[in-house]
């Protein structure tokens, strides 16, 4: 079945770095849409960014210049490079996928996500 798994989520002082890893696997497919969602506490979930397999993507508007989505595709590797972290950023951060799809750039973009890695961000 389909699995993804995230790691390196920590903790950080404002304006430092973290990079997040989504190592995806159990399906096989040409075109797939990756992304990141994040929820925060007492807070809904919210799109971080998403990626094509054309490698187009897109941001919310609350981290654009800041975060960088990319991915591995030899490694079914999906990442999330953060810069210039702040207190908002705070939050457990997901990866999520559409399989056998390309992006919607919808709500309901995805149909899978991992368990889950928390951000913390100190000011």
């Amino acid at each position: 079945q389909v699995q993804l798994v995230e790691s390196g989520g920590g903790s950080v002082q404002s304006g430092g770095s973290l990079r997040l890893s989504c190592a995806a696997s159990g399906y096989s497919c040409r075109r797939s849409c990756m992304g990141w969602d994040r929820q925060a506490p007492g807070k809904q979930r919210e799109r971080v960014a998403t990626i094509d397999s054309d490698g187009t993507t897109s941001y919310a508007d609350a981290v654009k210049g800041r975060f960088t989505i990319s991915q591995e595709n030899a490694k079914n590797t999906l990442y999330l490079q953060m810069n210039s972290l702040k207190p908002e950023d705070t939050a457990v951060y997901y990866c999520a996928a559409r399989i056998c799809g390309g992006c919607l750039y919808i709500i309901d973009e995805f149909n899978y996500w991992g368990q889950g890695t928390q951000v913390t961000v100190s000011s």
